[in-house]
């Protein structure tokens, strides 16, 4: 069959064109409901585009959607089934093939706009489920997009006295204070390790999680923990970076990699459900972080938005 779907041609050229379809045999074809843009998708719109990619990419891959059509070898999933996208299969299009090994079925409870982004909310879940945060602690979020307000009431829910929420844009800072960030530090007007040192009196927070993925955020985020405390990353970073591991040491800091997707199949078909229980009972709130809608056809405005657009935290096209 053809469909619509999306190329990124070259840094900043995102084009909706035609492709062919086949399924193969271990392969499921979805028709797809809505598609967020990653961060990642981001970085290589902008041209940080990891060695083992190449372009013309056919791009997209957090979504879900209904199967339309099973591969000969499939018993796992049959048509009318409501699906997640945990694989890099070119999303942004009206229908899309999936190896079977990279969906997984949509938890009972959880509608199909909100299932569409569960591979990001399953992971931002997950980081903040494994942090490392404990009751009383206090708990500092460097980086308020999608995956840091995910995680930053997540670890309040868990009994975090404090949970901080540190990031260069305004807005973002006000959203996290609404759904329950206790204290709000604007990294361009202030300096996040000063603050964070004078709330905790000199002692630096419990936990600290990097979702923001820059050299300067992974060093601040060292200098703001305590002794002993625990530095969980998040944020993907494509560049080799300059790192003050010897506070690492020096310190005994925990260093935690919390990327779900990181795990092998199996892991994550195991820890999905349990990170977006969550989700589905209402404790932890995703809906406020979808701030752009696009259609399909208007795919390009949409990575614009998500580029160009301070305010935007989940830019999603509606297949």
């Amino acid at each position: 069959m053809r469909t619509r779907a999306t190329q990124l041609k070259a840094p900043g050229q995102i084009v909706l064109t035609e492709r062919e379809l086949t399924v193969g045999p271990e392969e499921v074809l979805v028709k797809g409901h809505l598609s967020g843009i990653c961060g990642s998708d981001k970085a290589m719109y902008r041209g940080d585009i990891p060695e083992k990619i190449t372009l013309p990419l056919w791009i997209g891959h957090e979504s879900g959607g209904t199967v339309v059509e099973v591969g000969a070898k499939v018993r796992e999933y049959k048509p009318g089934d409501k699906v997640m996208v945990f694989n890099w299969c070119n999303t942004f299009a009206d229908y899309y093939k999936v190896p079977v090994s990279g969906l997984q079925p949509v938890p009972e409870g959880l509608d199909l706009d909100l299932a569409s982004l569960g591979e990001p909310i399953a992971c931002a879940m997950y980081s903040g489920l494994t942090c490392g945060a404990q009751l009383g602690d206090v708990v500092a979020v460097y980086g308020m997009g999608f995956a840091g307000q995910i995680i930053a009431q997540a670890v309040k829910r868990m009994g975090a006295y404090k949970v901080v929420a540190i990031d260069v844009a305004q807005d973002k800072l006000d959203l996290a204070r609404r759904l329950g960030s206790d204290v709000s530090i604007d990294a361009k007007a202030q300096d996040p390790v000063k603050a964070v040192l004078d709330l905790t009196q000199g002692r630096g927070a419990d936990v600290v999680v990097e979702a923001a993925g820059s050299e300067f955020s992974m060093n601040q985020a060292t200098a703001m923990l305590k002794h002993n405390g625990i530095l969980a990353l998040y944020s993907w970073i494509t560049r080799p970076i300059k790192l003050n591991i010897g506070r690492w040491h020096d310190d005994g800091l925990q260093i935690r990699t919390t990327g779900l997707v990181h795990h092998t199949e199996q892991e994550c078909v195991i820890w999905t459900p349990w990170a977006l229980r969550p989700v589905v009972q209402g404790l932890v709130k995703v809906r406020p972080l979808i701030t752009h809608e696009f259609p399909l056809e208007k795919v390009a405005e949409a990575f614009e938005a998500a580029d160009k657009d301070p305010t935007a935290i989940k830019v999603v096209v509606r297949n």
